[in-house]
């Protein structure tokens, strides 16, 4: 517990550092880590604890600089929309969602290599579309605990300034943290190791936000976007990594991959369900099969099947699809020996 404590604060300590640089993305960063540590219906929780006491923090550096127009527009609707995710924890496996956050993210990558006028650039969106946003942004954030660098992109059409973008979305996300933390309580998710790890995180958040007030001065506005958008792609590729390697994980997931005569073959199993494989031979091309059960075949195959597996151990069916061509192969174990059937 020591251990992985230490080093849960040295990871929220460089991701909050990191955060004071590009805007955001700390809560992205620790969701993989903290998916390790905890059941993943509490890893919203802990992560909320840390991430409300580095708003608080930001809030009271930045405080000249909250845009609270954009707060008023924003905060209002992401309320009810943090009370549905949150809600949902206890429904929804939150890694389907950290995927789609992650492809999202990671397709913020051309704009790492914009020319710094286009990156400059920016095209303000009515005011109306910050109640979508703040919908968008409260959902995810009672989901999965972290919006981070998800909707940064959206703070740089409006034009603000570093300081600004930091400061606004500080105000924003506080409150939506402090709802989702009463919302945590009564839904059983605060246990007393979720409040352990919350407030280390929590100690790493402040200790980072001591540095930003004079950081954020020596970073032109430019440097300011374009490290931005890297964070964006990196907690993407995080997300990615971690959130496929626990699904992989809790579905059993199970990939294959084999040489076979003319070719070579993968194949997938999900938990225990039936196995997809996807064949390719030199001269026929891809073929794609999976498993099926005797009563999925057509009445005259099932005959034929029967009448070749007579006196056999095991007759494994499948069904195989490839270029203008559809059929089902018949492997017979008998006695010690397996014989293969086109049917």
């Amino acid at each position: 517990m020591i251990l992985s404590g230490l080093l849960l604060f040295l990871c929220a300590l460089l991701a909050f550092s990191l955060s004071a640089i590009c805007g955001g993305g700390a809560g992205l960063l620790l969701l993989p880590l903290l998916g390790t540590l905890l059941p993943g219906a509490q890893v919203p929780a802990a992560l909320s604890l840390g991430t409300a006491s580095s708003s608080i923090s930001r809030i009271l550096v930045f405080w000249s600089q909250i845009r609270w127009d954009i707060v008023l527009w924003f905060v209002p609707p992401a309320l009810p929309a943090v009370w549905l995710g949150a809600w949902l924890l206890s429904y929804v496996n939150p890694l389907y969602l950290e995927l789609l956050m992650g492809l999202f993210l990671v397709a913020n990558l051309p704009s790492i290599f914009r020319p710094a006028s286009e990156l400059d650039s920016t095209q303000s969106l009515p005011k109306r579309y910050l109640s979508l946003i703040g919908i968008a942004a409260g959902f995810v954030s009672g989901l999965t605990g972290a919006v981070g660098l998800l909707f940064n992109r959206f703070y740089l059409r409006y034009g603000l300034s570093k300081e600004q973008i930091v400061a606004t979305r500080a105000a924003n996300e506080l409150l939506l943290h402090l709802v989702k933390l009463g919302l945590y309580a009564s839904f059983g998710l605060l246990s007393s190791r979720v409040v352990g790890l919350g407030a280390i995180v929590a100690v790493a958040a402040l200790v980072a936000s001591w540095g930003m007030k004079w950081l954020l001065p020596r970073l032109s506005e430019n440097l300011f976007r374009r490290v931005g958008y890297a964070a964006m792609v990196i907690s993407g590729l995080s997300l990615l990594t971690g959130a496929t390697s626990r699904l992989v994980d809790t579905n059993q997931i199970q990939l294959g991959y084999v040489p076979i005569s003319g070719g070579v073959e993968t194949k997938v199993q999900w938990r225990q369900s039936r196995a997809i494989a996807l064949e390719f031979e030199y001269d026929e091309g891809f073929e794609f099969e999976h498993t099926v059960p005797l009563t999925d075949l057509p009445a005259d195959k099932q005959t034929r099947v029967k009448a070749i597996s007579q006196g056999a151990e095991k007759v494994l069916l499948e069904e195989v699809f490839g270029i203008d061509k559809h059929y089902y192969e018949a492997y017979v174990f008998r006695k010690g020996k397996l014989e293969k059937f086109d049917i």
